[in-house]
């Protein structure tokens, strides 16, 4: 029986950028760091959370070959790809800290819904990233 969701991936065109990006302006922390070869296993996770993990990965060798890398670089620049959902206590609050450190890629600022108040954004490379506060 299946218990836990350890690992989700995005693709990302530079990792040490992501994870600027994702633990820098969105607080993330930093999760695995570890060089296999030529191959970067590179994960953030929510601080004190489940221990659920984020991979940023990258298109390219050894998980493709270069015309597959290159399709997928060409998805992550439209947007086309995944993306990922978070959670926060406080949406308006994070909203405000990111536009005052110059953050300006949203692609909806915080708006009400039935379920809650979500705004979107997209981290450098064009993935989406939707940020939610339940309620």
């Amino acid at each position: 029986m299946i218990t836990k969701l350890n690992v989700a991936s995005i693709y990302v065109l530079d990792k040490d950028e992501a994870l600027d990006f994702y633990v820098g302006k969105l607080g993330l922390e930093k999760g695995n760091d570890v060089e296999q070869g030529s191959y970067r296993w590179l994960t953030v996770r929510v601080p004190g959370g489940d221990g659920t993990e984020i991979s940023l990965e990258q298109p390219g060798a050894p998980l493709h070959d270069d015309a597959t890398a290159e399709q997928l670089r060409e998805l992550v620049a439209k947007g086309a790809l995944t993306g990922l959902v978070l959670l926060t206590d406080d949406i308006r609050g994070l909203y405000e800290s990111l536009k005052a450190a110059g953050f300006t890629d949203f692609t909806q600022e915080p708006t009400e819904h039935f379920y809650g108040t979500d705004m979107g954004l997209r981290d450098p490379f064009g993935n989406p990233v939707r940020i939610l506060q339940q309620g």
